[in-house]
């Protein structure tokens, strides 16, 4: 779809929202050929690192984000989603760069069907046999390369033909977004070397609404509808609701990572119970199973060298105590919360359907 046929737009469904996909990331790659210039007059040696995390961010990926952002736009009265379309680039570059650092803290080696980013690296040293460790210098690119997308991240935002106040304060959303974000890295570090029994629903839960909700939802949703001019009263029902739909996404998430089985297919290279995550099926699992079920996730968790059999076994054990069946009955209970948000709301029609639309692919998706 050209980025003109967005302008003029006085409906949108999920379909053409979801479809808006390709005039991002023709952004984005806009945005890495300058990128690539500015390196090459800086040094010969520095454009293949910027291919490097170019080929990462346009590997693949759903732009939830991205989507989300321009829905937020055009529920505030925008209109020509073109002018948006800067920001919600944006978000794609900031995801990348999230995505690059937490696979170096999960030791990830996969990612969107390649490499991750550090691996990738660390394969390129070791096939130019150059000096000291493959890994570590797979690592420390990377970790760079991460950081080299944050003032990419704030060029497109800048970029954006919104109103200067308008831009301004969708900077103070972002602001806001990322030390969340950073806040809720922290707490989900902790919570994974902590007992497994000293872990929370409401730890768990608090870790999904400052990591994954604010991030992938309700900042998107309300960055998009300040651009778009919206009121105080809007933005105030896009967060909670945002919110809501944040942590259910995130709950749908911990049930396929729970099951996905690490191979060429997956989204990333370790399933979340080989990783140790303290997911809410896990919390819950382990709060309801007995001694011998405790046993057998407790071979599993945080064990990369688990077998397949021991890890048959540890989802039998969530299955059995409930804990799928509890995470389904939290999405639902979040979804049922957000709808009354949206029913209450001043939005139009239209504007209602398209967030319960978007409530729809976030919390029901299958992959």
């Amino acid at each position: 779809m050209a980025v003109e046929a967005a302008g003029g737009w006085k409906s949108l469904d999920v379909g053409q929202l979801l479809a808006m996909r390709k005039p991002v990331e023709g952004l984005l790659r806009q945005h890495f050929r300058a990128l690539r210039k500015e390196a090459r007059r800086l040094h010969p040696d520095l454009p293949l690192f910027v291919d490097a995390v170019e080929e990462f961010t346009l590997r693949g990926g759903k732009r939830f984000r991205a989507c989300l952002l321009l829905a937020g736009y055009h529920l505030a009265g925008g209109r020509e989603l073109r002018k948006a379309l800067p920001a919600a680039a944006a978000l794609e570059a900031f995801q990348s760069w999230m995505l690059i650092h937490d696979d170096i803290m999960d030791h990830g080696e996969t990612r969107r069907g390649g490499p991750t980013l550090h691996v990738s690296l660390a394969k390129l040293h070791g096939s130019r046999r150059l000096s000291g460790s493959d890994a570590d210098f797979g690592e420390a690119m990377a970790i760079t390369l991460g950081d080299l997308l944050e003032p990419s991240t704030m060029d497109l935002f800048l970029s954006c033909r919104c109103p200067d106040g308008r831009v301004r304060s969708l900077l103070e959303e972002y602001r806001k977004m990322t030390r969340a974000t950073a806040f809720g890295q922290v707490l989900d570090v902790l919570n994974g070397v902590r007992p497994v029994q000293k872990v929370r629903e409401q730890d768990v839960l608090t870790v999904h609404r400052l990591k994954s909700a604010v991030y992938t939802v309700s900042s998107p949703l309300r960055m998009g509808a300040i651009l778009g001019g919206a009121s105080t009263s809007t933005l105030r029902m896009l967060q909670v609701v945002g919110d809501d739909l944040g942590v259910a996404f995130q709950l749908r998430d911990d049930i396929l990572g729970a099951r996905e089985v690490p191979g060429e297919e997956a989204e990333k290279s370790a399933n979340d119970l080989y990783e140790g995550k303290r997911t809410l099926l896990v919390v819950h699992g382990w709060a309801h199973a007995g001694r011998d079920g405790r046993e057998a996730l407790s071979k599993v968790l945080g064990n990369a060298l688990a077998s397949p059999e021991s890890f048959d076994e540890a989802l039998t054990v969530l299955e059995e105590a409930g804990s799928f069946d509890y995470s389904e009955k939290r999405i639902r209970e979040l979804v049922a919360k957000a709808e009354r948000g949206i029913a209450s709301s001043s939005l139009s029609t239209e504007g209602k359907d398209l967030l319960r639309g978007i409530g729809t692919v976030l919390t029901e998706r299958k992959k």
